[in-house]
């Protein structure tokens, strides 16, 4: 009842969203940002290995000569990331996260000419083969530090079989932050907070499932992370700016702040770092695939998006967008407010789309701090901009 309180209050006081139709036609979209210093020309990654310019008819990059090919739906290999280097206006340069056709995840940088990204000139900095197909993260972004921070899943599978994510031994179930300054791979930057211990030294923070899309936000630089639950609960991870690193989000001991398997709360959650926000997993994924509609339902997928820093809603700004990908719901909290002032914008969304569902596959923020969202139908839709 304190939620559906909430709800009817704070949706009289927002102001409605746009979902402004901006461009169609891709091929399971997954992410959306601006070319570096054009707010007007967005970028759209395509999971095949295109990343393609809106309103143009040549690719930005076509790599998908390398790139696993979805071979089914809910296939959850392909180009899953992208980011520009900070100084790109001087070294041209931009990284991209992707499943190779031997089911290896890699990051590699690739270079810039004349405006469009050049296939050749890739040079691989990363490789990590993954034990199953699924659970590959996705998020490739530079952080407030200049450092390039990367998600990665626990390898794959359903309950993380192999204690992956609670091991740091091994990559998996993690966010990384490297050092990529320098001309060939990578250095570790001198601050991370497992050097000279037994986890390995790109290690970041650790016990995620699969982080699919983390964030910065623009102002203060904290770190949203939204990891996609296994069978009871979704969650969203924070992290501060001011953080040293070298958090355990808990993942398998705990799903969300229950824990895992049986939740019985007597497992020992000791040094483990809770959710900033968590909702139940009570939508079916084998429905969602088939193309069921569960509009009753929270969901089954997080989608993680972004803190609103745009100029256009003054009444949004500082509240942070997320929803699901099964059940297509938007959904908007204010860390800085009791009870997080839960607003539920998803039928004023599907009202502007005139649609009954969609397939949230990735939220996108420009420069001037507006924010999109993907159909992974093939949809692109401007939220904020009037």
């Amino acid at each position: 009842m304190i939620f559906i309180t909430i709800l009817i209050i704070t949706n009289f006081i927002f102001p409605q969203l746009n979902a402004k139709l901006i461009a169609k036609d891709f091929e399971k979209p997954l992410y959306v940002t601006n070319y570096p210093n054009e707010i007007d020309k967005l970028i759209i990654l395509e999971q095949n290995g295109i990343i393609k310019i809106i309103n143009q008819s040549k690719p930005y990059l076509d790599i998908s000569d390398r790139v696993h090919q979805p071979l089914y739906p809910a296939d959850e290999m392909g180009m899953l990331g992208i980011a520009f280097d900070p100084n790109f206006l001087e070294n041209r340069t931009f990284y991209v996260h992707y499943n190779d056709n031997d089911n290896n995840t890699i990051i590699s940088k690739f270079k810039d000419i004349n405006n469009f990204g050049i296939p050749d000139s890739e040079q691989k900095i990363l490789k990590l083969k993954q034990p199953y197909p699924n659970h590959n993260g996705g998020s490739i972004e530079f952080g407030p530090d200049g450092y390039l921070y990367i998600g990665l899943g626990d390898g794959g599978s359903a309950g993380d079989p192999e204690n992956r994510a609670q091991d740091c031994t091994n990559l998996f179930g993690t966010i990384l932050r490297i050092d990529v300054s320098v001309e060939n791979g990578y250095k570790i930057p001198i601050d991370n907070p497992f050097i000279n211990s037994h986890c390995l030294d790109e290690i970041w923070s650790y016990g995620l499932r699969n982080p699919w899309r983390f964030t910065f936000d623009k102002k203060t630089g904290d770190m949203f992370i939204g990891d996609v639950g296994q069978n009871n609960w979704e969650e969203i991870n924070f992290e501060s700016k001011d953080s040293n690193g070298g958090l355990n989000f808990g993942w398998k001991i705990l799903e969300g702040t229950h824990c895992y398997p049986n939740d019985n709360n007597k497992c020992d959650k000791d040094g483990m770092i809770p959710p900033l926000f968590e909702y139940p997993n009570d939508a079916n994924y084998l429905k969602t695939i088939i193309g069921f509609k569960q509009s009753k339902s929270t969901g089954c997928s997080v989608t993680g998006g972004y803190i609103y820093r745009g100029n256009n809603f003054p009444e949004l700004y500082g509240r942070y967008f997320f929803g699901d990908y099964c059940t297509g719901k938007v959904w908007s909290i204010d860390k800085r407010k009791k009870n997080f002032d839960f607003v539920d914008h998803t039928q004023e969304l599907l009202q502007n789309m005139n649609k009954k569902q969609f397939y949230l596959s990735s939220f996108g923020q420009d420069d001037n701090g507006e924010l999109y969202l993907i159909d992974y139908n093939g949809e692109l839709y401007s939220i904020t901009n009037r």
